[in-house]
């Protein structure tokens, strides 16, 4: 049975909350996947399902909230900084590295949706990451940005300059939607964003629908897709052919431009691959990669 356990790590000076699993029967040091959530949801949305599936495999997983999200500390509060995020992989990984029962030179990086460029972007600074999986990635903020109608983008703009000017100030951020109807002043609008995401919270999810605006002001020139041709690790990219949240254009560019580059597709959008028959096909596929690349220590 899968043994998990809850603990913690520092980053930028606050506690990240986060899940150890531990694979039954374990013989040895093993490898660990390092993962956290996406633009949306925490890590009891949806990414236990993941984690288990890892831990039967023969892996640990470290999963984790970053800071001012769910369970970890940080204020204020829904705060979204990309620097942030990606120190707290760092920091993640240097805890996973630390600890006993655990092969510090099987490191493995999984990402989905916006922590699927970050993985790209955390990868490309560490050689001694083993593997990486990114599904679902946000590689090229221009191309989402596109997504949205123009008079959307710049309420979205005029939202984020001002909450950068409040934050200057001190004052506490201007916090918009993540996920709305079309039309609203969100950050994801396309029809299959919100019963999306409700379809992957879990009952006891602590996460909010919403995120600081000074985000926004960043995310279009934010393009982790480009550093692929650097990540000398095998690395698998999983794309819905049908999203209209991260477009998988980009995507496939960038799995493409890697030199141990893997691409998967699967049909329909971006919220289809967490759940049902083809949640079973990515994390089937995601992992034999791992079977191939690290649970088997080649000779």
């Amino acid at each position: 049975m899968t043994q998990r356990s809850e603990v913690a790590f520092r980053s930028g000076g606050v506690d990240c909350a986060a899940y150890l699993y531990r694979p039954p029967d374990a013989v040895g040091d093993v490898p660990c996947v390092v993962m956290a959530h996406g633009f949306a949801a925490t890590r009891d949305d949806v990414l236990p399902a993941y984690a288990e599936r890892f831990t039967a495999a023969g892996c640990a997983v470290l999963l984790f909230d970053y800071r001012h999200f769910g369970a970890s500390g940080g204020q204020p509060r829904q705060l979204l900084d990309i620097r942030c995020q990606q120190a707290d992989y760092r920091a993640a990984i240097g805890h996973a590295r630390s600890l006993d029962g655990i092969d510090p030179s099987r490191i493995v990086l999984w990402g989905t949706s916006f922590s699927g460029g970050h993985v790209l972007a955390v990868a490309a600074t560490d050689s001694r990451i083993a593997a990486v999986i990114s599904q679902v990635p946000f590689v090229d903020g221009l191309s989402s940005a596109a997504q949205a109608p123009p008079v959307t983008a710049l309420r979205l703009a005029a939202a984020g300059i001002r909450d950068a000017a409040g934050a200057v100030l001190r004052r506490p951020p201007q916090l918009l939607p993540a996920v709305g109807s079309r039309g609203d002043v969100a950050a994801m609008t396309d029809p299959e964003a919100e019963p999306g995401v409700r379809a992957i919270l879990a009952p006891n999810s602590l996460w909010r629908n919403e995120f600081a605006a000074r985000l926004m002001l960043v995310l279009p020139t934010y393009r982790p897709g480009r550093v692929t041709e650097r990540l000398g690790m095998p690395l698998l990219v999983c794309v819905a052919d049908a999203d209209r949240t991260t477009p998988p254009g980009p995507a496939v560019r960038a799995a493409r431009r890697a030199p141990r580059g893997e691409l998967r597709r699967y049909p329909g959008g971006h919220f289809e691959l967490y759940l049902g028959d083809t949640f079973e096909q990515v994390v089937t596929d995601q992992v034999n990669f791992l079977g191939r690349h690290v649970i088997t220590k080649p000779r």
